[in-house]
């Protein structure tokens, strides 16, 4: 069974609060979209391997740690997915970033993917793959899918809100993927959608309904 981590941090909640509000315009919901990113990134790579260097302070020679490996990968799943990449980048900002186009049928609700650029070495990179939305499932499990084909495997998702379908359909296909939440909602409707969530986040981000 996979790992799925609910992120429990009173700053989180309170955004994802400000994010769920019909009220809220465009411009504050990309805002609150970087930001809840940026904070989630903070817990998502809390064990990213490091390695000891030796420098110099201005007092004396010592051993410190800094990042080792090769530079972890942010992979969004378009075009939601983008609205939480500079959030990450804030934190990882030699990060390397691919993407996943993904797009929903309106009558099936089945993902299809349309384009796939993932960054070189991607074998021996972290990988975050983000969405804002977990809600059936489907688009994330192709990703994941996606970046396996391609050699991917230390792979971790990040999704600010989730229903308990998605989650349940993820780990289920991908029980060996870390799983990073900031919210968990009652349930899909009939279209597919989470409740009580926040509506389309693709479309509030660009603005384009």
């Amino acid at each position: 069974m996979a790992d799925v981590h609910y992120i429990d941090h009173p700053l989180i909640k309170h955004k994802i609060t400000m994010l769920r509000k019909e009220s809220t315009g465009n411009m504050e919901f990309r805002k609150l979209v970087s930001e809840i990113s940026m904070l989630m990134a903070y817990e998502t790579l809390s064990d990213l391997p490091t390695r000891d260097e030796e420098i110099r302070t201005p007092i004396e020679e010592t051993v410190q740690p800094v990042l080792d490996g090769k530079k972890p990968a942010v992979i969004p799943i378009l075009r939601a997915g983008l609205g939480m990449v500079d959030g990450i980048l804030a934190l990882l900002p030699n990060a390397k970033v691919g993407h996943i186009g993904m797009f929903r049928d309106e009558e099936t609700h089945k993902p299809h993917a349309y384009y796939c650029k993932l960054p070189p070495f991607i074998e021996d990179r972290l990988i975050m793959v983000v969405d804002p939305m977990l809600a059936t499932g489907g688009s994330l499990c192709d990703a994941v899918d996606e970046i396996k084909k391609q050699g991917g495997r230390n792979i971790k998702c990040m999704c600010i809100i989730a229903s308990p379908e998605g989650v349940k359909a993820f780990t289920e296909r991908h029980p060996d993927v870390e799983l990073y939440l900031g919210a968990l909602d009652r349930c899909l409707n009939s279209d597919c959608y989470i409740c009580p969530g926040l509506g389309d986040a693709g479309d509030r981000i660009f603005g384009t309904k």
